[in-house]
This record gives structure tokens, sequence and C-alpha cells, in this order.
């Protein structure tokens, strides 16, 4: 079945993290994941099978980098095409191996260069990069291509122009936010959701930013913006926190099940994880789900514009408040590993110095 018929008979469960699973493989984060598709393909269709198996409906390539620019990086700029044909046919294994009905989306990430008006690569340029990656994806036989984690409005605008002028495969467009709810440029959910439409997203998305708590409130905003728009939603397992020298997640697998129904309820059409989650997130939101009513997309109730956050977006830091109001102020980077001793001493030179400074 055609994708955007399968969303309007309910909502889709996506899959999880691949970074955060390679990276539990002994994959380090200089590597580029990407290539891993020709050089260690069983690693990454083990885990399509893993979050197969945990009930995702809809599994991503490993290709979320696998554009020119980013893959220049590593040396394989000249293997664009066969990294992601390689991912595309990965995911498609898979698939063909569990016997079901599996949705492989093909995944294009930032290009990790700054586009006019904001760096040096001019809109044609990234057009033809993300056209270049599309074409590979879909000329292997993706059900869907996914534009995520992006922060800037042009570059995304690009890729959804790119995927629409190289394929007729249906098109999500996600974005990525702050803390203070607002993309690293500066732009707010509703103008977000508008302008995904405008361009011809066939589902307007928001992915990583912090936990599912964040956005959730996203979601609701963007529901506002388009009332008759189809979302996709794929947070983190919560922010990343650096523990004993690993990167760890808050957010277990529990927290998500309960707030997969949570997006259903507000209007999501496909929910998933992105970093820190593992098939053992996504088993929790299958299970909430099948233990749940089927939700009824008629049932949306449109909250008022000054009634949709069910909770606050997280305040300004002192510091923050400081610099835009053009005070002075003064910052202390300290090694955690650095002695106890040596570290309140400088903290108390720092606060004695203060009110002078001021």
């Amino acid at each position: 079945m055609d994708l955007l018929e399968q969303l309007s008979l309910g909502t889709i469960l996506a899959d999880g993290a691949m970074g955060t699973m390679l990276h539990a493989r002994g994959v380090g984060f200089d590597k580029c994941f990407d290539e891993l598709n020709l050089t260690n393909p069983a690693a990454v269709a083990d885990i399509h099978r893993e979050y197969i198996e945990a009930g995702a409906q809809l599994i991503i390539t490993n290709t979320f980098g696998a554009n020119r620019y980013k893959l220049k990086k590593h040396g394989f700029e000249d293997d664009v095409t066969e990294i992601n044909r390689a991912g595309v046919e990965l995911a498609k294994r898979a698939v063909a191996a569990s016997f079901k009905n599996i949705f492989v989306a093909g995944d294009v990430g930032p290009l990790g260069v700054r586009i006019a008006p904001y760096g040096r690569v001019k809109p044609e340029e990234a057009r033809a990069a993300f056209a270049e990656q599309v074409k590979a994806l879909s000329d292997a036989g993706a059900d869907l291509i996914v534009i995520e984690t992006m922060s800037d409005l042009y570059e995304i605008q690009e890729a959804i122009k790119a995927s629409k002028q190289t394929c007729d495969l249906p098109v999500v467009a996600s974005v990525t936010f702050t803390r203070d709810d607002r993309t690293l440029l500066g732009d707010e959910p509703m103008k977000v959701a508008r302008t995904l439409r405008d361009a011809g997203a066939d589902v307007i998305g928001v992915n990583c930013s912090g936990g599912p708590s964040q956005l959730l409130r996203i979601l609701k905003q963007m529901k506002h913006a388009v009332l008759d728009g189809k979302f996709w939603v794929k947070p983190n397992a919560g922010w990343p926190e650096q523990v004993g020298g690993r990167i760890m997640y808050p957010a277990d697998p529990e927290y998500f099940g309960d707030y997969a129904l949570a997006f259903r309820e507000a209007g999501a059409s496909i929910v998933g994880g992105c970093c820190g989650t593992t098939p053992s997130h996504i088993t929790a939101m299958k299970k909430a789900f099948e233990t749940a009513p089927v939700f009824v997309a008629e049932s949306i109730s449109i909250l008022a514009e000054d009634e949709m956050l069910d909770e606050p977006a997280e305040q300004p830091t002192q510091l923050a408040q400081k610099l835009s109001a053009g005070k002075f102020s003064i910052c202390v980077e300290m090694d955690p590993r650095a002695d106890s001793r040596l570290i309140n001493y400088w903290l108390a030179h720092l606060f004695y110095m203060m009110p002078a400074r001021m």
C-alpha cells in the first residue's frame, strides 16, 4: 500500500536510532557510519532486523550523512551512489527476510555545510547535492524520502525541491529544535510547519531535539499551524548526558510508551525514536499502541493559540538573560577531572571578583 494511503488508516510506528546502535557495537563517532553499508553490511542489516522484530512498520536507511559534502570529509565523495544504493538494498533485504510489509525510507540529512545566505554554498549547488543522493535512494527502491534533523529552512527547502524534481516518492521533511523551542536559526514551530507545507512536503516532521515532552509541545503547535497536515515525530531519548566518559540518554522505554499514545492523540501520523533510542523503546511504543483504543483523527480538538502549551517552554538561563540585555558576563570552563580543591578556589575567586566587574 502507498504510504499516504496507509497513514489515512492510522499511526505508523517507525524505528529508532541507527547511530546509537552502531556505536554500541564499537563503531567510533569519528567513523563514517554510512560507509559501513559497504564494509560492514551485516552490522547495519542486523540493526534493521532488530527494529523490525521490535515492531517497526517503517525503517530508515543508514544514509543520514551519505551526501557529497559529508562523504568528502572521509574521502568517499565519489561513492555517493554506491553507498546510498547499498543502504536501501540492506534495508530491503531485512524486510524481505521478515516476511512483513515494512516501508523503507531513504534517509537524507544535512549537507554539513552552510548555504547562502548563511554560507558560501549556493542554493543550486545544495539542490544538486541533495538530488544526487535522492536519485540513488529512489533508483534503489526506497518507498519514501525522509529529510531529517534539519535546522536551516533554506537548506531543507532545497532538499524538498530536489526530491520533488528527482522522484515521485512521498517526502517527509523534519526539523530539529533547540531547548527554547526554536530552530538553531531562530524559527518557531508554527512558521516551520507552514514553510514545510508550502515547500511541498507530504509529511511535516520534528525529530531529535530534546525528549518526548518537548516534541509533544512542538507537535501541538505545528498541528495548530497546519490543521490538515500529516506529522512525523521522532524524539531523542532525552537530552544526552556524559557519564563516566559515555554518552547516556535518560528516557527509558516505558517513558516512550506513555508518550507514543500522547503523540498519536495529538495528531502524529508516524512515531518513532531518534538518538539514544533502541529496539526496546520501539517495543514499548508498539505495546502501548496495541493496548490503547484506536485513535480516530476526527476527534482531535484544536486548542486556542493561548491554550496550546500544556507546559511552558524552558525559560532562558540567567546567562542568556544577561547577554540579551547587553550586560557584562563572565564565563568559566572547568575540566571535570580537575581536583575539587582547585575548582573551589577558582569559583571563590570568581565570586569575589564579580561585584567589581559588573
